[in-house]
C-alpha cells in the first residue's frame, strides 16, 4: 500500500520541528558575525574621533548632522557597546535598536547616492548607471598591473574590484539586527535567555508564594 502524499507532509513537518531544538544556532551565528563587524567600525571612529566628529559635521564633504560631538561618540559607543553586548548575548534586542538606528544613517546619508551594490557587479540585479565605466575601468588598471607589476603576486589574496560604496553592506546587516530585534540572542548562548529563566523562575516562586 502506497503511503499517501499527506504522510510525507507529517514526516517532513515532524523533522523540521525536531531541527527546531537546534533554533538557537541562527541568533547565535547572526551575533558572531556582527560582532567584528561593528567592532572594528567603532575602533575606526575611536582611533579617528576629531576626524569623525569633523566627518559628521561637515555639510560638503560629510554628513552634515546637527550636534556632531554627540552624535560621533553615540555611534562610536553604540558599535563598540554593541560588539560586546551582541557577543555576551546580553541586551541584544535593546542594543539592536541604537545599532539599526546607526546603519539607517549610514544607508541613507553615505550609500544612498551610489545606488545598491557595494561592489561594482555587472551581473547584479541592481548594476549602478556608471556599470559599463567602472568595469572599463578596472580592466585598465588590470591591463597597467599585468604589463608592469607582478600581477600575480598581487593578486595572491584576491582580485581586484571597485568599490561602489553602495548601500547593500548597510542594509544586510540593518537586516540582521532587525532579525535579533524581534528573537533575541537566541537559547542556551546567551546571557539574555539565563537571565530570562531566573526572572521566569523568581516570578513563578513569587505567585506561588501568593496563592
Amino acid at each position: 500500500m502506497k503511503t499517501p502524499p499527506v504522510e510525507y507532509l507529517r514526516r517532513a513537518r515532524r523533522l523540521l520541528d525536531t531541527i527546531r531544538h537546534a533554533d538557537f544556532l541562527a541568533p547565535l551565528l547572526l551575533r558572531a558575525y556582527l560582532v567584528p563587524v561593528f567592532w572594528v567600525a567603532g575602533m575606526n571612529k575611536w582611533g579617528t574621533l576629531p576626524d569623525t566628529i569633523a566627518w559628521f559635521g561637515d555639510p560638503d564633504w560629510g554628513l552634515g548632522l546637527p550636534f556632531p560631538t554627540l552624535l560621533a561618540y553615540l555611534a562610536t559607543l553604540s558599535e563598540l557597546g554593541g560588539a560586546v553586548l551582541l557577543g555576551l548575548g546580553l541586551g541584544v534586542r535593546l542594543i539592536a535598536v541604537p545599532l539599526m538606528v546607526t546603519m539607517g544613517v549610514a544607508a541613507l546619508k553615505v550609500h544612498w547616492t551610489h545606488g545598491w551594490q557595494a561592489v561594482a557587479d555587472p551581473l547584479s540585479p541592481f548594476p549602478p548607471e556608471h556599470i559599463a565605466g567602472a568595469m572599463q575601468r578596472l580592466e585598465q588598471a588590470r591591463e597597467i598591473l599585468r604589463e608592469y607589476g607582478d600581477y600575480d603576486w598581487l593578486t595572491q589574496t584576491g582580485s581586484f574590484v571597485i568599490s561602489n560604496n553602495g548601500i547593500e553592506w548597510a542594509a544586510t546587516y540593518f537586516l540582521m539586527l532587525l532579525v535579533l530585534f524581534f528573537i533575541g540572542g537566541g537559547r542556551y548562548v546567551s546571557a539574555d535567555f539565563w537571565i530570562g529563566r531566573v526572572l521566569a523562575g523568581t516570578g513563578s516562586n513569587h505567585v506561588h508564594t501568593r496563592a
